[in-house]
Protein backbone atom coordinates (compact mmCIF):
# COMPACT_ATOMS: atom_id res chain seq x y z
CA UNK A 1 0.00 0.00 0.00
CA UNK A 2 1.48 3.54 -0.82
CA UNK A 3 2.20 6.28 1.34
CA UNK A 4 2.29 9.68 1.15
CA UNK A 5 2.45 12.44 3.85
CA UNK A 6 -0.07 14.81 2.17
CA UNK A 7 -2.64 15.15 -1.18
CA UNK A 8 -3.49 17.58 -3.48
CA UNK A 9 -7.08 17.04 -5.19
CA UNK A 10 -8.16 19.59 -8.10
CA UNK A 11 -11.62 18.37 -9.03
CA UNK A 12 -13.87 19.14 -11.61
CA UNK A 13 -16.44 17.07 -13.46
CA UNK A 14 -15.23 14.02 -14.87
CA UNK A 15 -11.32 14.17 -14.41
CA UNK A 16 -9.56 14.89 -10.76
CA UNK A 17 -6.01 15.77 -10.87
CA UNK A 18 -4.04 14.49 -7.98
CA UNK A 19 -0.87 15.83 -6.69
CA UNK A 20 0.43 13.74 -3.67
CA UNK A 21 4.17 13.86 -1.89
CA UNK A 22 5.52 10.57 -0.04
CA UNK A 23 7.80 13.31 1.64
CA UNK A 24 9.19 16.65 1.82
CA UNK A 25 11.43 17.46 -1.12
CA UNK A 26 10.61 13.86 -2.61
CA UNK A 27 9.48 14.12 -6.81
CA UNK A 28 5.47 14.15 -6.53
CA UNK A 29 3.31 11.58 -8.12
CA UNK A 30 1.48 13.70 -10.42
CA UNK A 31 -1.73 11.77 -11.95
CA UNK A 32 -5.21 12.40 -14.01
CA UNK A 33 -7.86 10.08 -12.78
CA UNK A 34 -11.38 9.37 -13.96
CA UNK A 35 -14.57 10.39 -11.64
CA UNK A 36 -14.81 5.87 -11.74
CA UNK A 37 -11.12 5.39 -10.57
CA UNK A 38 -11.44 8.53 -7.70
CA UNK A 39 -12.19 5.64 -5.47
CA UNK A 40 -9.93 2.45 -6.44
CA UNK A 41 -6.74 4.98 -6.29
CA UNK A 42 -7.31 6.29 -2.62
CA UNK A 43 -8.25 2.76 -1.38
CA UNK A 44 -5.12 1.83 -2.21
CA UNK A 45 -2.82 4.59 -0.17
CA UNK A 46 -2.54 4.79 3.30
CA UNK A 47 -4.67 7.06 5.30
CA UNK A 48 -2.88 10.76 5.11
CA UNK A 49 -3.84 14.32 4.43
CA UNK A 50 -5.90 15.38 1.81
CA UNK A 51 -6.43 19.10 0.65
CA UNK A 52 -9.07 19.86 -1.75
CA UNK A 53 -10.46 23.33 -2.39
CA UNK A 54 -14.32 24.30 -1.16
CA UNK A 55 -15.98 24.16 -4.65
CA UNK A 56 -18.52 21.96 -6.36
CA UNK A 57 -18.70 18.10 -4.93
CA UNK A 58 -16.52 18.98 -2.90
CA UNK A 59 -18.39 17.95 0.60
CA UNK A 60 -19.30 14.47 -1.20
CA UNK A 61 -15.89 13.36 -1.74
CA UNK A 62 -14.75 14.79 1.40
CA UNK A 63 -17.44 12.54 3.24
CA UNK A 64 -16.43 9.81 0.77
CA UNK A 65 -12.40 10.10 1.72
CA UNK A 66 -13.17 10.49 5.27
CA UNK A 67 -14.77 7.61 5.10
CA UNK A 68 -11.91 5.76 3.88
CA UNK A 69 -9.98 7.34 6.91
CA UNK A 70 -8.07 9.93 5.31
CA UNK A 71 -7.92 13.07 7.00
CA UNK A 72 -9.67 15.67 4.18
CA UNK A 73 -9.57 19.50 4.44
CA UNK A 74 -11.19 21.79 2.57
CA UNK A 75 -9.95 24.64 1.94
CA UNK A 76 -11.67 27.70 0.44
CA UNK A 77 -10.26 28.83 -3.48
CA UNK A 78 -9.79 31.87 -2.81
CA UNK A 79 -6.61 31.11 -0.32
CA UNK A 80 -4.86 28.57 -2.38
CA UNK A 81 -4.86 31.13 -4.92
CA UNK A 82 -1.24 32.86 -3.95
CA UNK A 83 0.17 28.89 -4.14
CA UNK A 84 -0.20 28.79 -7.90
CA UNK A 85 2.81 29.03 -9.69
CA UNK A 86 3.24 30.47 -13.34
CA UNK A 87 0.36 29.36 -16.19
CA UNK A 88 -2.60 27.62 -14.84
CA UNK A 89 -3.98 24.01 -15.68
CA UNK A 90 -5.40 20.94 -13.52
CA UNK A 91 -1.62 19.62 -12.55
CA UNK A 92 -0.31 23.48 -10.86
CA UNK A 93 -3.99 23.44 -9.58
CA UNK A 94 -3.31 20.51 -7.49
CA UNK A 95 0.34 21.36 -6.87
CA UNK A 96 -0.85 24.81 -5.29
CA UNK A 97 -3.53 22.61 -3.08
CA UNK A 98 -1.10 19.84 -2.32
CA UNK A 99 1.06 23.46 -0.78
CA UNK A 100 -1.64 25.48 1.14
CA UNK A 101 -2.89 22.35 2.97
CA UNK A 102 0.46 22.33 4.57
CA UNK A 103 0.54 26.15 5.64
CA UNK A 104 0.07 26.23 9.50
CA UNK A 105 -1.82 29.45 9.19
CA UNK A 106 -4.83 27.78 6.49
CA UNK A 107 -8.20 28.45 7.56
CA UNK A 108 -10.32 25.33 6.16
CA UNK A 109 -14.03 24.44 5.50
CA UNK A 110 -16.13 22.10 8.16
CA UNK A 111 -16.99 19.72 5.65
CA UNK A 112 -21.22 19.53 5.56
CA UNK A 113 -23.11 16.56 6.43
CA UNK A 114 -25.61 15.16 3.76
CA UNK A 115 -28.50 16.38 5.68
CA UNK A 116 -27.10 19.70 5.97
CA UNK A 117 -26.84 19.91 2.26
CA UNK A 118 -30.32 18.91 2.05
CA UNK A 119 -31.56 21.23 4.11
CA UNK A 120 -29.28 23.86 1.90
CA UNK A 121 -30.82 22.99 -1.25
CA UNK A 122 -34.25 23.25 0.15
CA UNK A 123 -33.31 27.04 1.10
CA UNK A 124 -31.76 27.70 -2.54
CA UNK A 125 -34.40 26.27 -4.23
CA UNK A 126 -36.68 27.89 -2.23
CA UNK A 127 -34.86 31.50 -2.76
CA UNK A 128 -34.91 30.34 -7.15
CA UNK A 129 -38.66 30.05 -6.60
CA UNK A 130 -39.05 33.01 -5.08
CA UNK A 131 -37.19 34.68 -7.28
CA UNK A 132 -39.05 33.07 -10.57
CA UNK A 133 -42.14 34.43 -8.58
CA UNK A 134 -41.19 37.70 -8.58
CA UNK A 135 -40.31 37.81 -12.15
CA UNK A 136 -43.58 36.29 -13.51
CA UNK A 137 -45.55 39.00 -11.11
CA UNK A 138 -43.61 41.80 -12.71
CA UNK A 139 -44.37 40.26 -16.43
CA UNK A 140 -47.93 40.10 -15.79
CA UNK A 141 -48.42 43.66 -13.89
CA UNK A 142 -46.26 45.46 -16.67
CA UNK A 143 -48.16 43.35 -19.62
CA UNK A 144 -51.56 44.68 -18.46
CA UNK A 145 -50.01 48.06 -17.42
CA UNK A 146 -50.08 48.59 -21.74
CA UNK A 147 -53.54 47.78 -21.83
CA UNK A 148 -54.96 50.32 -18.61
CA UNK A 149 -54.72 47.45 -16.27
CA UNK A 150 -53.46 48.25 -13.05
CA UNK A 151 -53.85 47.11 -8.94
CA UNK A 152 -52.23 48.41 -5.87
CA UNK A 153 -49.13 47.06 -5.07
CA UNK A 154 -47.92 43.76 -3.28
CA UNK A 155 -47.90 40.07 -4.14
CA UNK A 156 -51.18 39.90 -2.43
CA UNK A 157 -53.08 41.87 -4.95
CA UNK A 158 -52.05 39.32 -8.10
CA UNK A 159 -55.10 37.58 -8.14
CA UNK A 160 -56.80 40.33 -8.00
CA UNK A 161 -55.09 41.63 -11.18
CA UNK A 162 -55.88 38.50 -13.03
CA UNK A 163 -59.70 38.58 -12.39
CA UNK A 164 -59.51 41.78 -14.02
CA UNK A 165 -57.40 40.27 -17.11
CA UNK A 166 -59.71 37.82 -17.49
CA UNK A 167 -63.30 39.97 -17.21
CA UNK A 168 -61.97 42.75 -19.46
CA UNK A 169 -63.70 41.85 -23.00
CA UNK A 170 -61.78 44.81 -24.56
CA UNK A 171 -58.33 42.91 -24.38
CA UNK A 172 -57.17 40.66 -27.37
CA UNK A 173 -57.02 37.15 -27.21
CA UNK A 174 -53.55 36.41 -27.34
CA UNK A 175 -53.32 39.00 -24.03
CA UNK A 176 -55.44 36.21 -22.29
CA UNK A 177 -54.00 34.03 -22.90
CA UNK A 178 -50.50 34.76 -22.50
CA UNK A 179 -51.71 36.23 -18.79
CA UNK A 180 -53.67 32.82 -17.96
CA UNK A 181 -50.26 30.75 -18.62
CA UNK A 182 -48.73 33.40 -16.48
CA UNK A 183 -50.97 33.32 -13.81
CA UNK A 184 -50.38 29.69 -14.00
CA UNK A 185 -47.61 28.93 -13.40
CA UNK A 186 -47.34 32.06 -10.39
CA UNK A 187 -50.08 29.35 -8.62
CA UNK A 188 -47.58 26.44 -9.62
CA UNK A 189 -44.42 28.62 -7.60
CA UNK A 190 -46.80 29.10 -4.99
CA UNK A 191 -47.47 25.61 -4.38
CA UNK A 192 -44.07 24.45 -4.73
CA UNK A 193 -42.78 27.38 -2.33
CA UNK A 194 -45.53 26.12 0.40
CA UNK A 195 -44.15 22.37 0.03
CA UNK A 196 -40.32 23.80 0.60
CA UNK A 197 -41.28 26.03 3.32
CA UNK A 198 -43.47 22.65 4.93
CA UNK A 199 -39.72 20.67 4.13
CA UNK A 200 -38.02 23.40 5.76
CA UNK A 201 -40.29 23.37 8.79
CA UNK A 202 -39.73 19.47 9.32
CA UNK A 203 -35.51 20.26 8.82
CA UNK A 204 -35.75 22.98 11.35
CA UNK A 205 -38.07 21.11 13.70
CA UNK A 206 -35.42 17.83 13.46
CA UNK A 207 -31.99 19.85 14.34
CA UNK A 208 -31.73 20.52 18.15
CA UNK A 209 -29.43 23.94 17.39
CA UNK A 210 -31.91 25.34 14.73
CA UNK A 211 -34.84 25.22 17.65
CA UNK A 212 -32.27 26.90 20.16
CA UNK A 213 -30.94 29.96 17.26
CA UNK A 214 -35.16 30.35 16.65
CA UNK A 215 -35.52 31.70 20.26
CA UNK A 216 -33.29 34.85 19.04
CA UNK A 217 -35.64 37.32 18.66
CA UNK A 218 -35.64 38.38 14.44
CA UNK A 219 -34.46 34.81 13.99
CA UNK A 220 -36.99 32.84 12.58
CA UNK A 221 -37.28 28.99 11.38
CA UNK A 222 -35.87 29.82 7.72
CA UNK A 223 -32.81 31.40 9.10
CA UNK A 224 -32.17 29.35 12.05
CA UNK A 225 -31.84 26.52 10.08
CA UNK A 226 -30.18 27.66 7.00
CA UNK A 227 -27.32 28.77 9.45
CA UNK A 228 -27.37 25.22 11.69
CA UNK A 229 -26.44 23.52 8.23
CA UNK A 230 -23.98 25.97 6.60
CA UNK A 231 -21.57 26.46 10.16
CA UNK A 232 -21.40 22.35 11.38
CA UNK A 233 -18.51 23.86 13.42
CA UNK A 234 -18.70 27.48 14.68
CA UNK A 235 -15.51 26.61 16.33
CA UNK A 236 -13.59 27.88 13.45
CA UNK A 237 -14.61 31.24 13.50
CA UNK A 238 -12.39 32.79 16.63
CA UNK A 239 -14.90 34.90 17.00
CA UNK A 240 -18.78 36.29 16.97
CA UNK A 241 -16.84 39.47 15.27
CA UNK A 242 -15.07 36.56 12.58
CA UNK A 243 -18.34 35.58 12.14
CA UNK A 244 -20.31 38.56 11.01
CA UNK A 245 -17.36 39.18 8.97
CA UNK A 246 -17.88 35.59 7.31
CA UNK A 247 -21.19 37.01 6.15
CA UNK A 248 -19.74 40.39 5.15
CA UNK A 249 -21.95 42.65 7.72
CA UNK A 250 -19.08 44.58 9.43
CA UNK A 251 -17.26 47.83 8.20
CA UNK A 252 -14.64 47.29 5.49
CA UNK A 253 -11.02 48.40 6.87
CA UNK A 254 -8.40 50.48 5.21
CA UNK A 255 -6.40 51.56 7.55
CA UNK A 256 -2.95 52.22 7.60
CA UNK A 257 -0.06 53.99 9.81
CA UNK A 258 -1.59 53.11 12.85
CA UNK A 259 -4.61 54.74 11.46
CA UNK A 260 -8.20 53.37 11.34
CA UNK A 261 -10.60 53.93 8.49
CA UNK A 262 -13.51 51.99 7.99
CA UNK A 263 -16.03 51.77 5.34
CA UNK A 264 -19.12 50.61 4.64
CA UNK A 265 -20.13 47.26 5.31
CA UNK A 266 -17.91 44.61 2.73
CA UNK A 267 -21.23 42.68 1.74
CA UNK A 268 -19.01 39.47 1.42
CA UNK A 269 -19.52 35.93 1.88
CA UNK A 270 -23.07 34.69 2.24
CA UNK A 271 -25.28 36.59 0.67
CA UNK A 272 -28.41 34.61 1.45
CA UNK A 273 -27.98 34.22 5.15
CA UNK A 274 -26.64 38.23 4.98
CA UNK A 275 -30.45 38.84 3.09
CA UNK A 276 -32.59 37.14 6.13
CA UNK A 277 -30.21 38.47 8.55
CA UNK A 278 -31.03 42.24 7.88
CA UNK A 279 -34.66 41.50 6.86
CA UNK A 280 -35.36 39.43 10.30
CA UNK A 281 -33.55 42.80 11.83
CA UNK A 282 -36.17 44.67 9.84
CA UNK A 283 -39.06 42.85 11.19
CA UNK A 284 -37.78 43.22 14.82
CA UNK A 285 -37.33 47.48 14.47
CA UNK A 286 -40.84 47.81 13.41
CA UNK A 287 -41.93 46.27 16.51
CA UNK A 288 -39.51 47.09 18.73
CA UNK A 289 -41.82 49.54 20.72
CA UNK A 290 -44.05 46.75 21.63
CA UNK A 291 -40.94 44.65 23.40
CA UNK A 292 -39.46 44.85 26.94
CA UNK A 293 -35.63 44.24 28.23
CA UNK A 294 -31.90 44.61 26.90
CA UNK A 295 -33.38 44.03 23.21
CA UNK A 296 -35.20 47.15 23.32
CA UNK A 297 -33.66 49.15 24.84
CA UNK A 298 -30.03 48.33 23.16
CA UNK A 299 -32.10 49.26 19.72
CA UNK A 300 -34.02 52.39 20.87
CA UNK A 301 -30.59 53.75 22.34
CA UNK A 302 -29.47 53.37 18.79
CA UNK A 303 -31.96 54.52 17.08
CA UNK A 304 -31.36 57.79 18.91
CA UNK A 305 -28.35 58.44 17.33
CA UNK A 306 -28.29 56.87 13.98
CA UNK A 307 -30.68 56.76 10.87
CA UNK A 308 -33.11 53.40 11.26
CA UNK A 309 -31.89 51.85 7.99
CA UNK A 310 -27.85 52.07 9.71
CA UNK A 311 -29.63 50.82 13.01
CA UNK A 312 -31.48 48.01 10.81
CA UNK A 313 -27.63 46.47 9.62
CA UNK A 314 -26.22 46.84 13.11
CA UNK A 315 -29.25 44.70 14.42
CA UNK A 316 -28.14 42.23 12.31
CA UNK A 317 -24.44 42.22 12.78
CA UNK A 318 -25.18 41.85 16.38
CA UNK A 319 -27.58 39.00 15.93
CA UNK A 320 -25.05 37.10 14.24
CA UNK A 321 -22.64 38.05 16.70
CA UNK A 322 -25.20 36.35 19.38
CA UNK A 323 -25.94 33.35 16.93
CA UNK A 324 -22.50 32.66 16.82
CA UNK A 325 -22.17 32.56 20.70
CA UNK A 326 -25.23 30.12 21.21
CA UNK A 327 -23.67 27.75 18.55
CA UNK A 328 -20.29 28.04 20.28
CA UNK A 329 -21.19 27.78 24.03
CA UNK A 330 -24.53 25.71 23.70
CA UNK A 331 -26.21 28.25 25.58
CA UNK A 332 -29.67 29.17 24.89
CA UNK A 333 -30.92 33.26 23.96
CA UNK A 334 -31.15 34.87 27.43
CA UNK A 335 -32.44 38.28 27.09
CA UNK A 336 -30.67 39.89 29.93
CA UNK A 337 -27.43 39.19 28.38
CA UNK A 338 -28.47 41.43 25.32
CA UNK A 339 -28.01 45.01 28.12
CA UNK A 340 -24.27 43.94 28.31
CA UNK A 341 -23.15 42.68 24.92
Amino acid sequence: MAEFIRIGVDLAKNYFQIHALSSEGAPALKRKVTRGKMREFFLQIAPCRVGMEACGSAHYWGRELKAMGHDVLLMPPAYTKPYVKRGKNDAVDAEAICEAVSRPGMRFVPIKSADQQATLMLHKTRDLLVKQRTMSVNAVRSHLAEFGIVVAKGIGRVDELLDLAEGDATLPNATVMAVKVLGQQIEALEKGLQDLEKEITKAHARSEMSRSLSEIPGIGKLVASVIAASVPDPSVFKSGRDFAAWLGLTPRQNSSGGKQTLGAITKAGNRYIRKLLVLGATSLLSVVGKRKGGLRDWIVGLLAKKPARLVTVALANKLARIVWAMMKNGECFRTEIFARA
